[in-house]
């Protein structure tokens, strides 16, 4: 299993994307300031070339072994499987990632990636915080400056995750700017590698912005889907026969797609979130809403994006500070155009009732994001044969939650 940490999966045929300009049919590309494509260009190199290097690989397999704790096991749901009295429902329990959540693996590998390059000082931006987190540990641990650009309304409700962000020693700055959320601080996080091009790395934690970001991210998610394939074909016997992930911009959902994207009868579902309801206009499910959702284009991607009429990017909401984003990554798009995975949502309340029958059952508290996906298969696994396999990526724990989810329950 460890030879297989870190080895990039190329799919063949149709779903080899995205082309050399960046695009995923006619999703993705690069929609940015003149100023940054010589330092987009500069990357594309850097990142070729250290895929091509062994000793580039094998660094990050030894420290996704030793530092994040890969590969990170799948679990048999037994008590939740014969609860919902239908499939069989499987855990990969990316919550036991070092950090808690799948964001570690990206960020790793692009901090790898700027210490390769000669950049010092990195930027990112973070939602939920987890990918924040991801990035300032990552930078602790190889003596890397950190700023991480943080909407002050998710600050107030991830207030852990900014004290460990600040443990770790990253300045955290909050954005004030718009809904004060995950969008927010991407465009202040652009801004600032706009003004540092040179000095600066940008750690973008999704499958989102201009190439390659969006293809580097899921070349370095793709372990969670590379693990899952052989660790269910050992648990089973076979393979699944619908896997499951939440999707806000799109990393861990891409991440176990990609190690079966070949495979036809593997259904591939993403969960988006849908809020207080897609009528509600008070959501972020990107695909599901034809009256909001739409492609466009959004910081540096061709993508569907919530917009209205005249194009301009409609707030969204969620429970989920990690899955309140407008746009989608633009794989995302292109997989659902081809209809190789098919995308539906959770509302608040359904993710909130999805994460205690997670937490009764099976004594695993998942992340808000992560209950999206279980409320999916919560009304999914009943209508499906007992012998069918659900897996669900379990992209990271609760802990983050709890004054949210305390506050939402009236604790």
């Amino acid at each position: 299993m460890t030879d297989q940490i870190n080895k990039m999966y190329i799919p063949t045929g149709a779903t080899n994307v995205p082309d050399e300009r960046g695009y995923f049919g006619d999703f993705g590309g690069r929609f940015v300031p003149e100023t940054l494509i010589p330092a987009l260009d500069e990357l594309v190199i850097a990142y070729k070339d250290a895929m091509a290097d062994p000793a580039f690989q094998a660094r990050l397999a030894f420290l996704q072994r030793t530092f994040t704790g890969r590969p990170t096991p799948i679990t048999y749901a037994e008590r939740l499987s014969k609860a919902l009295g239908g499939a069989q429902i499987y855990l990969k329990r990316e919550d036991l990632a070092h950090t808690g959540a799948h964001k570690i693996n990206n960020a790793l590998g692009q901090a790898l990636l700027a210490e390769r390059m000669g950049k010092k000082r990195i930027v990112a931006e973070t939602g939920a915080g987890q990918h924040g987190v991801a990035s300032a540990t990552a930078c602790a641990m190889l003596g890397l400056e950190c700023i991480v650009y943080m909407g002050s309304v998710d600050m107030a409700r991830q207030e852990p995750n900014v004290l460990r962000m600040k443990l770790c020693g990253a300045q955290v700055i909050p954005v004030e700017s718009g809904s004060k959320t995950l969008k927010d601080a991407i465009n202040d996080a652009i801004r600032d590698w706009v003004t540092n091009v040179r000095t600066t790395f940008y750690l973008l934690g999704s499958a989102l912005g201009p190439h390659p970001y969006p293809m580097m991210v899921r070349d370095f998610q793709s372990v969670i889907g590379i693990e899952s394939r052989e660790q269910i074909i050992e648990l089973t016997g076979r393979l699944p026969d619908v896997i499951l992930a939440c999707v806000g911009g799109g990393s861990n959902a891409i991440g176990m797609f990609h190690g079966f994207r070949d495979d036809a009868d593997v259904e591939l579902i993403g969960v988006e979130a849908g809020g207080r309801g897609v009528t509600s206009g008070q959501h972020a499910a990107r695909f599901a809403d034809p009256s909001m959702g739409r492609p466009g284009v959004l910081q540096g991607t061709r993508s569907f994006v919530l917009q209205d009429e005249d194009g301009q990017i409609m707030n969204t909401h969620s429970i989920s500070a990690g899955l309140d984003y407008a746009s989608v990554g633009p794989e995302h798009a292109f997989l659902r155009e081809t209809e190789r995975a098919f995308y539906t949502y959770a509302t608040d309340d359904e993710t909130l009732a999805a994460l205690q029958v997670l937490s009764t059952t099976e004594g695993i508290i998942p992340a808000l994001e992560t209950a999206h996906a279980v409320a999916e298969a919560i009304k999914r696994a009943p209508t499906m044969p007992k012998e069918s396999i659900m897996l669900i990526n379990l992209s990271g724990r609760g802990d983050k939650d709890l004054g949210t989810i305390m506050k939402e329950l009236g604790i």
